[in-house]
């Protein structure tokens, strides 16, 4: 709603530009004659408020009979101002100066204003078609972020690498037109409950977002071979700052409640452009992830604020279980697994673990002799301090 806000109130804008630089109230409307915005009326002449004005702006449409009698005049296959003169049978009381409003050669919708004597100037009504040309861009922007984009996006995602991803990305950035140069970031969110996409949320019910998908955590080179079979939402969320995730981190907060517990969000790095969505991609998945095995840091967490996540989740799966650690993690050393991790985290300081942990400094001395005997590592060596800590992390993924 709010993003639905801020496009209308560009509108606004844009009308009220041209209603100042022509003096005179403006409308516009959609290719369809439905109202979109119009600019205030202050004029004592009520004859500015004929019938046809007064219906679109109170009923925020025109009838038929009104749109047929205005194509007559040309109007959708103009490229500049069309004056047409008043029809008092029609209830156009005003002559008009209709706008068309165009992108790349395809009338998207029309600005209106009442023409008077001695009406505006040849480099006034210039100005104002290229505000006009303004208007026609973003409505043809609105128009593709409401478009259906889940096939394109899913390729990219699951696409291999090389020629067939950029293939995929070509496909995407041909969809999305301009908009495929803009500032974006990459979320995902896992598991999601359903690969069906009547389950998915309409790209057009979240603001912001450029395109949606599901993706098989099982599948492609970007994807979470770990988790199995389950599914993962995926979204390409519009930013306006590089340095503010916020509209990305909303929506994905916005996604897990409607996931019933167990699941978490990644929200990637921003990123210009479409030449690194599959970095991208990895960035998120790889947050994802780490909020799911390390609740502190969820239940959505950015890729930068992940720590030594952004590393292990990197790696292949087989990579990460060192043996050494092996016997540590039997369900019998939970205990002694977790007093390892606490006092890691915190720097070897055996006082702060003691008290994380609820226990007697000496208790925790006791602990950690245990954990050397059952991996047979020095915790007074660093580089056997982070094989531990590593390790223990990767038992996380």
């Amino acid at each position: 709603m709010r993003e639905n806000a801020r496009v209308k109130g560009d509108y606004q804008e844009l009308v009220d530009e041209i209603s100042a630089l022509l003096g005179a109230p403006a409308t516009l409307e959609n290719r369809d004659f439905a109202l979109i915005a119009f600019g205030a009326h202050d004029s004592d002449d009520d004859s500015a408020m004929d019938p046809v004005r007064t219906r679109s702006i109170l009923t925020r449409r025109s009838t038929p009979a009104v749109r047929l009698w205005f194509e007559g005049f040309g109007i959708a296959r103009a490229t500049g101002p069309v004056r047409i003169p008043p029809a008092p049978e029609a209830g156009v009381h005003r002559g008009r100066i209709c706008l068309p409003v165009r992108h790349r050669g395809v009338v998207l919708g029309y600005v209106w204003l009442l023409d008077a004597e001695p009406g505006p100037g040849v480099e006034q009504l210039s100005a104002a078609m290229e505000v006009a040309g303004r208007i026609g861009a973003l409505l043809a922007d609105e128009a593709q972020a409401g478009a259906d984009l889940t096939r394109e996006f899913r390729a990219v995602l699951t696409a291999e690498r090389g020629w067939q991803q950029d293939m995929a990305v070509g496909a995407l950035r041909t969809a999305l037109g301009e908009r495929a140069d803009g500032l974006h970031a990459v979320v995902c969110v896992a598991p999601w409950p359903s690969a069906d996409p009547a389950d998915a949320p309409s790209v057009r019910s979240v603001p912001g977002a450029t395109a949606l998908c599901t993706v098989p955590w099982g599948a492609g080179p970007h994807a979470l071979k770990a988790m199995g079979e389950s599914q993962c939402l995926a979204l390409l969320m519009r930013l306006r700052s590089a340095d503010v995730l916020t509209p990305a981190l909303t929506t994905a907060s916005g996604m897990l409640s409607r996931v019933e517990g167990g699941a978490a969000a990644g929200v990637a790095r921003a990123r210009r452009g479409l030449g690194e969505l599959g970095a991208a991609w990895q960035e998120a998945s790889a947050a994802a992830r780490a909020a799911l095995a390390e609740p502190g840091l969820g239940p959505v967490a950015a890729w930068a604020s992940i720590g030594p996540y952004r590393l292990l989740t990197a790696l292949p799966p087989e990579a990460v279980h060192d043996p050494v650690v092996g016997p540590l993690l039997e369900p019998a050393h939970r205990e002694l697994a977790r007093t390892a991790e606490v006092f890691l985290d915190c720097a070897g300081q055996a006082g702060r673990a003691a008290a994380e942990l609820g226990i007697h400094r000496q208790t925790l001395y006791y602990r950690l002799s245990r954990v050397e005997q059952l991996t047979g590592l020095d915790l007074d060596d660093g580089e056997d301090r982070l094989l531990l800590h590593m390790a223990l992390k990767a038992a996380r993924l």
